[in-house]
């Protein structure tokens, strides 16, 4: 497994990087040898902030922690991420296809095994049918603040495609646009 690390507003120190690197190389065991983890540490006011991302097999894995120590966000990250990881392979197992990952034997640390956590099927509860109307992105930030809601799906009336913008944990806002491969 590859490791990319980067900072934002923080000093990626020899320290924390052995640290990354001993603690997300654990999660080795569970991937191919070519999957890529990329992990973000930033520190904002007091939050110190470790974000891992880890993309394979079209899959993405990713877990967001924050506390005021750096290395607590990396330890809460890891467990974040071994949870999700023992989630996914069980809905893998259950429903789609064996194989997804590296080990198929996996091992948990002790702190999940003995979490036997029933994943609920994933079932839509409810459709929601709306008129799209061609609006610019200003438009629709304004439309998902006058709603109330966290994001809003639109037709792009500079692109002609489908957007939807969202607002973020930071309080900043991001637009999703496709992309045809």
């Amino acid at each position: 497994m590859r490791i990319k690390i980067s900072g934002k507003n923080v000093e990626i120190s020899d320290a924390l990087r052995n640290q990354v690197n001993k603690k997300v190389g654990k999660l080795e065991r569970y991937f191919d040898s070519g999957t890529e983890a990329q992990v973000t540490m930033s520190v904002e006011k007091n939050r110190h902030i470790v974000e891992v991302t880890i993309p394979f097999n079209g899959v993405l894995i990713r877990a967001e922690e924050s506390t005021d120590d750096m290395y607590a966000s990396i330890d809460l990250v890891l467990d974040k991420l071994e949870r999700q990881i023992h989630k996914f392979r069980t809905k893998l197992a259950r429903k789609l296809r064996k194989g997804a990952f590296a080990d198929n034997k996996m091992e948990f640390s002790e702190k999940h095994a003995d979490e036997v956590e029933e994943v609920e099927e994933l079932k839509i509860v409810r459709t929601k049918r709306f008129p799209v109307k061609p609006m610019s992105v200003e438009e629709a930030l304004m439309q998902m603040d006058l709603l109330g809601h966290s994001f809003f799906v639109f037709s792009n009336a500079e692109t002609d495609e489908i957007n939807v913008v969202y607002k973020r944990k930071d309080n900043k806002y991001g637009l999703i646009e496709p992309t045809y491969e």
